[in-house]
């Protein structure tokens, strides 16, 4: 059952379309600090309750990236490995005709699960308007997700943490789990100016190498293979023993509520940059944090792919989207890792009281 509080969800708008079957909904949590933002997921088993989640993550994760967007997300309950593309065409186009009273003037579509950019294109083409959606593909104006901007983000809130504790980057070891687009390009960054890896999972497993894996080889590997386990420079690990690798560095990057309770003592990294949404519980973070870890929280880490909407947004470079994701998020570390620093609070706490102020400052409607 959703949960109302003072920031929200202000709408919840539930859709149906008799001739194609298209049953969807839409989650408006907060638009104080400009309209909502947030993806939309096509599955079978979507529910409100699931998305009103995300789209509360959302209005915190703009707010601490000081973009004029609020939060929200969307849904629409199909199976989309049953559909052919004609049907899914036509249950994208409904939805973007249902939710054209509040799109794009209260709402801005992205992709998400089982909606890429080509999905993009058949909403914005069915809403009118190219404000309808971020995520497009190049021709449409778009700023394609194959850039790396969540990974290039991690990678900044992940040079600001070393830089916060005075390590030299060339001697940082560090261990990604889910070596795929976020993992990926978080790793290239991150050996490109000096740090080593040492570790890799995906859903197959771990690859660990304590003298260091090769970025270059492993990718290559992996696009052939379809697994980080088959590089030969390494030792093939379960897929969760990445968790207690020893490095100066890990960086959950897929999968959510990755380390539990029952992990905490297994972790031997001195920093955990947050690239996956919600990869463990705040009671986990501040257990972690007790241990002397310095944590960088996902709202502050992979905000890069909401940074790079915003850019595509307001029709501006992918050199400038590049640039905008490194300041606000070095920015951002910064002023949280900072407060951890003088406060003795968590980063998760420290992050949510700042991205609160800012939709108070902002919120007619809100009680303070």
């Amino acid at each position: 059952m959703v949960e109302y509080d003072e920031f929200g969800p202000e709408k919840i708008i539930d859709v149906y379309h008799p001739k194609t079957g298209m049953r969807g909904f839409l989650v408006l949590d907060n638009t104080a600090l400009g309209p909502g933002k947030g993806g939309i997921r096509m599955t079978p088993s979507v529910g409100i309750d699931e998305v009103a989640k995300l789209a509360r993550a959302m209005t915190w994760k703009c707010a601490i990236a000081e973009l004029p967007f609020g939060g929200a997300k969307s849904g629409i309950i199909a199976d989309s490995k049953q559909l052919s593309p004609q049907r899914k065409k036509e249950m994208i186009e409904a939805f973007a005709e249902a939710v054209k009273p509040v799109c794009p003037s209260q709402y801005i579509a992205a992709p998400d699960m089982y909606m890429a950019e080509e999905e993009m294109r058949i909403f914005v083409n069915a809403n009118g308007s190219r404000k309808a959606a971020t995520g497009k593909p190049k021709d449409m104006g778009g700023i394609p997700h194959e850039l790396g901007s969540t990974g290039f983000g991690v990678f900044h809130a992940a040079k600001a943490a070393v830089g916060h504790l005075n390590l030299d980057m060339n001697s940082v070891t560090f261990a990604v789990e889910g070596f795929g687009n976020v993992g990926m390009f978080a790793t290239k960054f991150l050996t490109e100016h000096g740090a080593t890896l040492v570790a890799a999972s995906d859903s197959k497993g771990t690859i660990y190498n304590e003298k260091g894996i090769d970025f270059k080889e492993l990718n290559g590997v992996k696009e052939k293979t379809g697994s980080v386990v088959n590089y030969k420079g390494g030792k093939a690990l379960p897929n969760r023993d990445i968790i207690g690798i020893k490095a100066d560095m890990l960086i959950p990057a897929a999968v959510p509520n990755l380390i539990g309770i029952g992990d905490v003592d297994r972790v031997r990294a001195k920093i955990i940059v947050e690239g996956s949404n919600i990869p463990m519980t705040p009671e986990v973070e501040d257990m972690l944090a007790k241990r002397g870890i310095t944590m960088v929280p996902d709202i502050v880490a992979n905000a890069g792919g909401v940074i790079s909407s915003y850019v595509e947004y307001i029709g501006r470079t992918e050199k400038e989207m590049f640039s905008l994701v490194e300041k606000k998020i070095s920015r951002n570390t910064k002023i949280v890792l900072e407060c951890v620093s003088e406060h003795a609070q968590s980063s998760r706490h420290c992050a949510m009281k700042i991205a609160k102020e800012r939709v108070l400052k902002a919120c007619k409607f809100c009680r303070i």
